[in-house]
């Protein structure tokens, strides 16, 4: 199982970023997926996730501004993000779970790809 994010990078405040996660070794379709960030000096806290079905949760400072949503044909996981400002600076890291529901505790993941960077300033 490997998960491969990408489409981090540097972004002034107000803009947009699209993240990418593409999964291999599963099926998209059959597992709950989710996105987590950690900030410099802060513990990882989640973003938001999606169950098999497409059902999505948010965190109180994403909603509204983040979309998160998957391709099951090309077995990627997107978040689509707007508005950004400083306070999303952090790395972002999708993880998986063996379960069709989402979760937002991070021992409820048990695959987790390596993160990719996102810088608002």
């Amino acid at each position: 199982v490997q998960l491969v994010e990408s489409g981090g990078g540097l972004v002034q405040p107000g803009g947009s970023l699209r993240l990418s996660c593409g999964a291999s070794g599963f099926t998209t379709s059959s597992y709950g997926m989710g996105w987590f960030r950690q900030a410099p000096g802060k513990q990882r806290e989640w973003v938001s996730g999606i169950s098999c079905g497409g059902s999505a949760s948010y965190a109180d400072s994403v909603k509204g501004r983040f979309t998160i949503s998957k391709d099951n044909a090309r077995n990627t996981l997107y978040l689509q993000m707007n508005n950004l400002n400083s306070e999303d600076t952090a790395m972002y890291t999708c993880a998986a779970r063996r379960r069709c529901i989402q979760a937002n505790r991070e021992n409820e993941y048990t695959y987790w790809g390596q993160g990719t960077q996102v810088t608002v300033s």
